[in-house]
């Protein structure tokens, strides 16, 4: 390795001025990274040719101009740190840039979250030759130069100079670009999640400072209590990227719920998420209310009323859960070795005997799927489940055959009829119990649909397959009964409510208005 170092450094033997180095970093961030931006730029603006193009070259100039600038501090300032960091972000950008165009992403906050929410075996899907020649070309070989390209510094008058010319040509510029304001509002979303390197570091900030927020003590809710002694179990299925247009039980051309099509006492609900990724989604099935803060979650505050609530899960970037039975997909496997741990379906193993050896008459479970996360839908069910072929085996693969990849999509969602329609097949059999299964999904998902794929754009932004989702309840024979003057589209916020309601908890959290079912206290 230090061999082939001293090889690439012999290619960099002429040293650059800090000026010529600085140049070249910000033409090739603006060439090799912000196409894009440019590109959006163009198609969106409803100004006249003249008008575009004098935008263009003005966010040119400004683009051009801010980057050759903060190369000249990071080189003047932090020298071989400085280098570091460039190399680190031209590795960055090329990866920003393949997602863009591959998947048609934008980098906001919401990305840089479900960045850290990723674990390498869901992260792994993405990775491809294609991807790795992309960050060789445009990444490492970007960052060899930063790194290795001998650099004439010299004298803190020429950094002022520099800085101090690129600041007026800035204000300048932007000064005679003020009609733009406008335009710039609406679109900032877009624009700040196109425009690399600017669109990670800013959001990257944001989700730290959003994270700090979110260690925070959560919101305690006021008590309430428990008002009968009625056995009662609720089982909450919380789905992944299930989106509501692949249903059968929504009027999807295939039979994709073949065996929950045919449930006489299943309640189809038309929904729509608060979000289109895992965490807020999450979060939004099990607050009370649609607010910024952490209130008390819904295993925590009917754990806390003295309900036994278990969370199963093989998933990950729900909210903190603060419950004495937590248990996730690789534990279950351990308890129930006879159940093939690589699906779903291990949450649902030995479900029975853990209802009914409680100690407890009100028992809340929640199973926490990942049955139709992406990229790799085919490796969500078991190959008995692939009524539909060819499939793709990757969003990458699928780009190029979208039918394959809603091929395996489908049998995604058959895996999932299949596990709800057992679960509700064994709640029926309980017969001491008045029992209840719900099933929501955190938010929607994009299978090709105007070249878009998977989830997680902002909800100003988001088609309508990634935020329009399923929601189904079943109940036994006299439990509750459904309100007949319902919304004709509910919102995630009515769980918490509704299984206060099916739990006989009374508190004054429970709003009766987000309630799908009548109150018998009432």
């Amino acid at each position: 390795m230090i061999a082939l170092f001293e090889q690439v450094k012999k290619v960099f033997r002429r040293p650059l001025s800090l000026f010529a180095f600085s140049s070249i970093v910000s033409i090739g961030t603006l060439l090799l990274y912000n196409i894009p931006f440019f590109r959006f730029v163009i198609d969106n603006s409803n100004e006249s040719p003249l008008g575009v193009t004098w935008l263009t070259v003005s966010l040119v100039i400004i683009m051009l101009v801010l980057n050759f600038m903060m190369a000249c501090l990071a080189m003047f300032c932090l020298r071989i740190v400085g280098r570091i960091l460039m190399a680190i972000m031209a590795v960055i950008n090329a990866t920003a840039v393949y997602f863009i165009l591959t998947y048609s992403v934008y980098i906001d906050a919401t990305t840089i979250e479900n960045v850290f929410n990723t674990r390498y075996s869901e992260a792994s899907g993405f990775f491809s030759w294609s991807l790795w020649l992309f960050i060789f070309v445009f990444g490492i070989l970007p960052a060899l130069f930063c790194l290795f390209q001998p650099v004439v510094i010299g004298k803190v008058k020429k950094l002022a100079v520099y800085c101090g010319s690129s600041l007026a040509i800035i204000l300048v510029v932007a000064l005679l670009n003020i009609n733009q304001t406008l335009f710039i509002s609406q679109h900032d979303t877009e624009l700040g999640g196109l425009l690399q390197p600017w669109s990670y570091i800013a959001n990257t900030c944001r989700v730290i400072s959003f994270m700090q927020d979110e260690q925070a003590e959560e919101i305690k809710l006021p008590d309430g209590k428990i008002t009968d002694n009625e056995k009662a179990v609720v089982v909450l299925v919380i789905g992944e990227s299930a989106r509501k247009a692949n249903f059968q039980l929504y009027g999807y051309k295939r039979d994709t719920n073949p065996l929950l099509s045919k449930q006489q006492k299943l309640k189809v609900f038309q929904t729509q998420s608060c979000a289109t990724y895992t965490t807020a989604g999450t979060k939004a099935i099990l607050e009370p209310k649609d607010c910024g803060d952490l209130y008390e979650l819904l295993p925590n505050y009917a754990f806390r009323m003295g309900v036994d609530v278990s969370w199963r899960t093989s998933n990950w970037g729900e909210p903190p859960i603060h419950i004495d039975e937590y248990l996730t997909d690789s534990e279950l496997a351990d308890m129930y070795p006879d159940v093939d741990g690589n699906y779903d379906g291990i949450l649902f193993a030995g479900l029975r005997q853990r209802i009914e050896s409680s100690p407890k008459n009100k028992v809340l479970i929640i199973l926490h799927t990942s049955t139709s996360h992406g990229p790799q839908y085919a490796k969500k069910y078991p190959k008995e489940f692939e009524a539909y072929k060819p499939v793709a085996q990757n969003v990458e693969e699928g780009e190029k055959h979208v039918d394959r990849l809603v091929n395996a999509y489908d049998n995604s969602i058959r895996y999932t009829d299949y596990l709800l329609n057992g679960l509700i097949d064994t709640l029926q059999t309980m017969k001491d119990w008045k029992r209840a299964m719900i099933f929501i999904s955190d938010h929607g998902e994009s299978l090709g649909e105007n070249k878009m794929f998977m989830h997680g754009l902002p909800m100003k932004l988001a088609p309508r397959e990634q935020y329009e989702i399923p929601f189904f309840v079943w109940t036994s024979e006299n439990f509750r009964t459904y309100k007949q003057d319902l919304p004709a589209v509910l919102e995630q916020h009515y769980i918490f409510h509704s299984v206060l309601n099916l739990l006989s908890i009374q508190s004054p959290a429970y709003n009766e208005e987000f309630d799908i079912f009548v109150n018998p206290k009432r």
